[in-house]
Formats: structure tokens, sequence, C-alpha cells
């Protein structure tokens, strides 16, 4: 079965391409094919971090996001991972309404699922909302808790949208926050993860030995996380 993975959360800075290398990471590891798209026109993680593996999309452009469909029809062993950036979700929805998607996928046997990350904040929750609302069980859905500013999530919890998506068969992982300092480093040095990890020689800026220790059991827990899902 061909499947495509929407990387979102609309918010920005929740970490939704943070998610996306991870997930990446994941598939290398264990030695899965998949190619990636990257929405993000600016700075798109996916392009930056696993060039080899992605290419550009044009979330405003139909043409542009139907291969991504077309890419998951072409080859169905293969998994599709999108990264959406930030304030793309009224170009997605209107793609997926004006293409049927869901009945399309259907038809094609590809299996659809939105990976919406958010932080614990009141705006994450709105957000998680307005796209139940949306699509109710349509899509599945993973909602991920990325612990970026807090781990306390009570205002999902208060708000009975966790309920409502747990109900509608949606299945929730936790992201444990990174030390600062050393996803900074690994960013400046626009690697991978396992690049970072597995560096060719020692550099100033590189991760230390117990920063790398630290990395990879943060990496450890994530992966963790993900071989819960059906992924």
């Amino acid at each position: 079965m061909a499947k495509i993975h929407f990387i979102g959360g609309e918010k920005g800075g929740v970490g939704k391409s943070l998610v996306s290398r991870i997930l990446a990471q994941y598939l290398i590891d264990h030695e899965r094919p998949f190619v990636g798209f990257d929405t993000d026109k600016s700075h798109g993680s996916l392009l930056r971090f696993y060039a080899g593996f992605a290419s550009p999309v044009v979330v405003d452009s139909y043409e542009s996001l139907d291969r991504v469909v077309e890419a998951a029809a072409e080859e169905p062993e293969r998994l599709v991972l999108v990264d959406l950036a930030a304030q793309t979700h009224q170009f997605l929805a209107r793609w997926i309404e004006d293409s049927a998607l869901f009945e399309l996928s259907a038809e094609l046997g590809t299996e659809l699922t939105y990976w919406h990350v958010m932080d614990s904040g009141q705006d994450s929750v709105d957000l998680l909302r307005n796209l139940l609302n949306q699509y109710g069980s349509k899509f599945n859905l993973v909602v991920v808790l990325n612990e970026v500013r807090s781990d306390c999530f009570k205002l999902l919890d208060n708000s009975g949208e966790r309920a409502r998506a747990e109900a509608l068969g949606a299945k929730f992982i936790s992201i444990t926050r990174l030390q600062e300092s050393a996803i900074q480093k690994i960013d400046g040095q626009n690697t991978s993860f396992w690049a970072a990890l597995n560096p060719a020689e020692k550099t100033p800026n590189g991760l230390g030995l117990l920063e790398r220790q630290r990395v990879k059991c943060w990496l450890r827990k994530a992966y963790n996380e993900i071989e819960r899902l059906a992924f």
C-alpha cells in the first residue's frame, strides 16, 4: 500500500520540520525507501538536511502538489513524506477538496496520514480542534506532542480535544526536548542527524562526546515513540 505522510500543524515554531527530519532519519536508519517533498520556500529542512531524498513542492500550485500523489502511485513501496510549512493549510485543504483526494486515495489504495505537530500552547489546541472539525477521521491522524517549550499539556487535556481525537482513532506520541546548543550545532553544520553523530573529523563547532551521547538518547526515545505506530 502506498503511504503519504503530511507533517503539519500550521503554527510556526512547533517543530514540524524537526519531526520531518526525525522521520527521514528513522526511515534511512531502518533502510526503508522514501521520498520527501518540502513546501518551505525559504528554508526547507528536508531539502537542507536530506537533500538526496527530497525535492521542493509549491503548495499553492495544484500541478506541483499533484507530484506528491503521483510519486506514491508510481512506486507504492516507497513512503512519501511532505513537510508542510506554516500557514499552508488553506492551500493544502483547497487542493484536497478540489482533487477529491480521499476518494482517489481509496481507489488507489493509498493511505493518508496527517501528523499534527503541536506545543503546549492554546493556539496549538485550537488548530487541532479546527483540524478535527474539518476532517474528522478522514486522515489517519498522529498528534505529536513536542515538548519544545513544556512537557505539560494540561490545556490540551482540559479542552476535551485529546479525548475527541482519540475517539476518532488518532494516535498520540511525544517528542522530548533536545538540548538547544546541540540542535544549534547540528543545524549550523547543515548535516543529517547521522552525519552529526558520526563526523568524519572533529571540528570546533561539532558535537562534543557527551552531546553526541545525549542526541543519541534523544533520537532513541523518538524512535521508540514512532515504533508504537503502524509507520
